[in-house]
C-alpha cells in the first residue's frame, strides 16, 4: 500500500550518524529533524497561523481529544478539515487521545475495548475506542493520523506495562483497519512498554510488520529521569525502519531535542514553549531565563541578541518584563513568538551541522553554552 505521507533520507552525517530528510505529505513537504508546534484547540496559544509561516513552522499538531469535545469533529469536517478551519495551509497532525487515558487517569476507566472518561466540562461520559479515535481523526483531516494507545505512568510494574503494550498493538491493528481515508490520511504506529528493553522491542518490531507509515515513540516525558528517558527511546529506535519518519512525542527541551535527533529521531512536538512562555521563561542561547525577575526592569536589550524573530528585533527584556508583570496579553504574545523561533532555528541549525558534517559539535557547543538546573532546559 502507497500511504499519503512519505520520507527520505537526503543526508547523514560522518561524524555523527544522525541524518536530515524531507517528510513529503498531502500540505507540502517539510525538512526533518522538526519541532513540531503544539496547536490543541486548532490554535497555537497566542500566535496566527501566518505568524507560524513567517516563524518558518511546519508539522502544527492538533489535539483530538479536545476538538472532539469542543467544537466537535462534525463542525471540523464541515469546514472543510482542521487545515480550512484554523487557516493554516501546511501539514498538520492530531494525537489519538492517548494521553489523555494519562493525562485524565483519575476520571477514566480502561477496558479492552477502550477508554470511558469523565467530559470535564459537563461531566457527560464519554468514550473512546481505536475506532473512535480513528474517526474523529478521520472527520478532523489532518495529514497524520496516530494511533490509539495508552501512555503509562513511570514507574509502572512490568506486568502493568507489557499488559498495557499487548493492548496497544491490538488497538494499533484496530485503529488501522478503521481508516476510511487511507490514501488522504497516514498512521503512525506508537512504540510503548515503559521502561523495559524486552517490551520496547517487541511492540516495535510488531508495529512495524503492521507496515505504518511512520513510527512514534511514546510513553516518555512522563516523570522519568534523563537517562532512562534516553534508554527509552534508543531501545524503541534500534527496531524501527530506517526509510520512515521516527517521531519522540511530548520533547521540547533543548538538551532532550539533541539527544533525540543523535538518537535518529525526525520529529518531536511539545507544549513546552508556548507554557513557558505564559509563565514567563525565554529559552535563549544561554538557557532558560525568568524574564519577570526585577534584573530585568532596566534591561533594554533583547530576549536573547542571537534570535531573529519579531519580538527580539522590535522590543527589549525591560518592556516584556513590564508588559507580563502588568498582565498584559502582549507580552504572552511576544514571548510565545521567541519561544516558537528559538526552538524551529534551533532545528534550522541542526539541520545545517549534520549537512556539514559536524552535528557532534555544534550539541557540544550548543549545550556548553546553556545554563541548566536538575530538569534539563
Amino acid at each position: 500500500m502507497k500511504h499519503p505521507v512519505t520520507f527520505e533520507i537526503t543526508h547523514v552525517c560522518a561524524q555523527s550518524g544522525a541524518r536530515t530528510g524531507i517528510l513529503h505529505t498531502p500540505h507540502g513537504d517539510v525538512e526533518t529533524p522538526m519541532f513540531m508546534p503544539v496547536g490543541t484547540q486548532a490554535t497555537v496559544k497566542f500566535l496566527s497561523p501566518e505568524e507560524l509561516y513567517a516563524l518558518g513552522a511546519g508539522v502544527v499538531l492538533a489535539n483530538t481529544y479536545h476538538l472532539w469535545l469542543m467544537p466537535g469533529e462534525d463542525i471540523v469536517a464541515k469546514a472543510g478539515g482542521v487545515q480550512k478551519f484554523m487557516n493554516y495551509d501546511g501539514p498538520m497532525l492530531t494525537d489519538s487521545g492517548g494521553f489523555q487515558v494519562f493525562s485524565l487517569a483519575d476520571t477514566r476507566k480502561i477496558t479492552e475495548e477502550g477508554v470511558a472518561f469523565k467530559n470535564l466540562r459537563n461531566g457527560d461520559r464519554l468514550f473512546l475506542s481505536p475506532e473512535k479515535s480513528i474517526e474523529i481523526q478521520n472527520a478532523i483531516g489532518a495529514d497524520i493520523m496516530m494511533s490509539f494507545d495508552e501512555c503509562i505512568p513511570y514507574p509502572a510494574s512490568y506486568e502493568y506495562a507489557k499488559a498495557s503494550m499487548e493492548r496497544t498493538l491490538r488497538w494499533a491493528e484496530r485503529g488501522k483497519n478503521a481508516n476510511q481515508r487511507p490514501d488522504e490520511q497516514a498512521i503512525f504506529g506508537i512504540v510503548q512498554g515503559g521502561d523495559y528493553e524486552d517490551l520496547r522491542t517487541y511492540c516495535a518490531e510488531k508495529l512495524v510488520e503492521m507496515a505504518f507509515a511512520g513510527y512514534a515513540i511514546g510513553g516518555t516525558s512522563v516523570g522519568e529521569d534523563k537517562e532512562t528517558m534516553v534508554r527509552m527511546v534508543d531501545w524503541s529506535q534500534r527496531h524501527l525502519p530506517l526509510d520512515k519518519p521516527r517521531y519522540l512525542m511530548g520533547v521540547g527541551a533543548v538538551n532532550d531535542l539533541l539527544e533525540a535527533v543523535s538518537l535518529n529521531i525526525d520529529m518531536c512536538d511539545c507544549v513546552l514553549p508556548t507554557r513557558l512562555a505564559r509563565h514567563g521563561n525565554a529559552m535563549t542561547s544561554e538557557g532558560r531565563i525568568g524574564i519577570t525577575k526585577a534584573r530585568y526592569k532596566e534591561d533594554f536589550g533583547p530576549l536573547d541578541p542571537k534570535c531573529d524573530c519579531y519580538a527580539c528585533r522590535n522590543y527589549s527584556r525591560a518592556y516584556i518584563n513590564h508588559l507580563l508583570r502588568a498582565k498584559e496579553g502582549f507580552g504572552s504574545r511576544l514571548m510565545s513568538i521567541h519561544n516558537i523561533r528559538f526552538l524551529l532555528k534551533l532545528m534550522e541549525d541542526v539541520r545545517d551541522a549534520i549537512k556539514n558534517d559536524r552535528y557532534n559539535d555544534f550539541k557540544a557547543e550548543t549545550l556548553a553554552n546553556m545554563k541548566f538546573d536538575e530538569r534539563g532546559f
